[in-house]
């Protein structure tokens, strides 16, 4: 037995630390608060509720991390992007199911308690929640000292969103001649980290802070840039019954993700010189020596989103995407079969 007495801190967590930190965060929760929010930081679980004016609502929900892309935000000290990133996968993830998002959930885990990186990143969160019209209802932070190592932590999230039955998006009207949108990316998002941190860091031999060949940035700035929230510019195109499929491109590619919305004997051919591949993924396939199959398979390749319009649409569509802030570009049709397809 020890002579002197033991207590949390001694074995690594700070219950003062923590109780610090849920009041820095308060601020930040209570200014995602709207209207349906019928809770505060602090109770045993968030309450929320349904919004009124909904004739058949459904409840649409997802959860994700980050990934390791938390790795790039350890070694470059920056933590205020990965919570954004979270957030606005989940909205993107339940968006492509016609879902507007009403309440988010994270879970913060680390070593030990910074409480400037715990604000850093809860304010991220914070920031997305806001900037999509979405309750930052709660969430929790974990401190496992002898879990992670010091320095380090990990960031997952949970969404709810709603729709209304008969507004469903699935994909069941999607037919062959339908014309195939692509949305921009605003970079690698949060898929193929593995990878591009090799490739990055091992075959490259680069620091954080030097500059990622034929980018004109850091490999702070281009691993760390936000990954993109498609609500606002697709949301009057759902609310107007414009689209008949939506695919979000994360792990898997848009090979991966664009044939879950596509009905059976479905299929869609691409055409890679429709878009201009952004310099990041032109880099890491040079300097990896990747294949190209595989860097669709695990890279959005510059296409964050997938959206599937009646070849009547297209035009219109296109152009009100890009007024809401989207570069948008045609990049095939559908056709009969399955899977996807590139004519080049």
């Amino acid at each position: 037995m020890p002579d002197e007495t033991l207590s949390y801190r001694d074995v690594g967590v700070d219950l003062d630390a923590a109780d610090r930190t849920k009041q820095r965060l308060k601020a930040l929760v209570a200014a995602t608060r709207d209207r349906f929010t019928l809770s505060e930081l602090g109770l045993f679980g968030g309450l929320y509720q349904v919004p009124d004016g909904l004739s058949h609502p459904v409840l649409v929900s997802s959860a994700d991390g980050v990934g390791t892309k938390l790795k790039v935000a350890f070694a470059a000290g920056r933590h205020d992007t990965v919570g954004q990133c979270l957030v606005n996968h989940c909205v993107n993830d339940i968006l492509v199911q016609g879902a507007r998002p009403l309440f988010f959930l994270d879970y913060l885990a680390a070593g030990g308690m910074d409480e400037a990186v715990v604000a850093d990143v809860v304010g991220g969160v914070a920031a997305a929640c806001a900037a999509n019209g979405c309750a930052l209802l709660g969430g929790e932070t974990a401190q496992m000292a002898d879990f992670y190592a010091p320095g380090e932590y990990d960031l997952a999230g949970f969404i709810v969103g709603v729709v209304e039955r008969e507004r469903i998006l699935d994909g069941r009207d999607i037919l062959p001649g339908d014309v195939v949108l692509g949305l921009a990316s605003s970079g690698l998002h949060t898929n193929g980290y593995t990878l591009a941190r090799s490739i990055v860091f091992d075959v490259l031999g680069l620091d954080v802070h030097d500059e990622l060949p034929g980018t004109g940035r850091t490999v702070a700035e281009e691993l760390l840039t936000v990954h993109r929230s498609y609500l606002k510019p697709l949301w009057p195109l759902l609310e107007a019954g414009t689209l008949r499929g939506l695919a979000h491109i994360t792990g898997g590619g848009i090979p991966g993700n664009l044939p879950r919305i596509l009905p059976d004997g479905v299929g869609a051919v691409l055409d890679r010189g429709a878009w201009e591949v952004p310099p990041v993924f032109r880099a890491l396939q040079e300097a990896g020596k990747v294949e190209r199959q595989e860097m669709d398979r695990v890279f959005n390749m510059g296409i964050g989103m997938v959206v599937v319009v009646r070849p009547s649409d297209a035009e219109a569509a296109a152009r009100a995407i890009e007024a809401g802030g989207v570069a948008v570009h045609v990049i095939g049709a559908v056709e009969s079969g399955a899977g996807v397809r590139y004519r080049r």
